[in-house]
Parts: C-alpha cells; sequence; structure tokens
C-alpha cells in the first residue's frame, strides 16, 4: 500500500493525543459489580436451562433416565452436605437474577432512581439473595 508523507504526519499526532482515562479514574460502584452479575446470572440460568433441555430432548434416544423420580432417587442418596451445595449452587444466580430483576422492573418505571436509592436497592439485592439462597439451600 502506498503511503503518503501526510498519513505520517496524522500517526506522529495520534501517538501524541492524550489517552482517555476511561474507568480507571473512577471509584468502583456496587452498581458495576450487580450490572456485570446480573448479565453472567442470566447466562449462567439459561444456558443451564438450554443445556438440561436438550439433554432431557435426546435422553431416551441415548439411553440417559432424567425422569423426575430418577433424579429426585439419586439426588436423595446423596450426602447431605454435597445436596445443601448442590441447592445453594442453584439458589444463589437463581435469587440474584430475580431479586435485581424486580430493581430493574422499578427503574424501567422511573422509581428508585437517586443515587441513594440506587446504592439500597443494590444492597438490598445482596442481602435477599443471601437470606433466600440459604433459606432455599437448607430446605
Amino acid at each position: 500500500m502506498l503511503s503518503h508523507p501526510s498519513d505520517e504526519i496524522l500517526a506522529k499526532q495520534r501517538l501524541s493525543r492524550p489517552v482517555s482515562p476511561h474507568l480507571s479514574i473512577y471509584r468502583p460502584q456496587i452498581t458495576w459489580y450487580l450490572s456485570i452479575l446480573n448479565r453472567i446470572t442470566g447466562i449462567t440460568l439459561s444456558g443451564g436451562f438450554y443445556i438440561f433441555g436438550a439433554a432431557y430432548l435426546v435422553a431416551p434416544y441415548v439411553g440417559w433416565h432424567l425422569e423426575s423420580a430418577v433424579l429426585a432417587a439419586a439426588f436423595a442418596k446423596w450426602p447431605a452436605i454435597l445436596k445443601i451445595g448442590t441447592k445453594a449452587l442453584v439458589a444463589l444466580p437463581f435469587t440474584f437474577h430475580s431479586f435485581n430483576g424486580i430493581r430493574h422492573l422499578f427503574w424501567d418505571v422511573g422509581s428508585m432512581m437517586t443515587n441513594k436509592q440506587v446504592n439500597q436497592t443494590g444492597w438490598t439485592v445482596v442481602g435477599l439473595t443471601g437470606v433466600a439462597s440459604l433459606l432455599i439451600a437448607l430446605l
């Protein structure tokens, strides 16, 4: 490719331009973390449902037994700590995504939008997630 002398000047000028500080100058906020976690939990939950749904559909053809009674009987044989851990592993993303989704519905109607309210509802979501996940895991 042929270059023109003005291209070199332009390249040198670009190197001397200041770079925007972007996120490095801001203090991390709870809204950042909850936004990231909301996306991760949404992808995790939907991916899990799709994978299980696909496995359930192909199970009869490959000889797997994914019927509710079989799964419940297998789960009943697990040690208590493994049952609680598994239920917590499923309950945590589900409860978080649900509570944070309710929080977003309030925002959609223009409610709870001040900085103070956003922080309060964020920490409320974290607290409710912890309590609800623990209760579900101990059921």
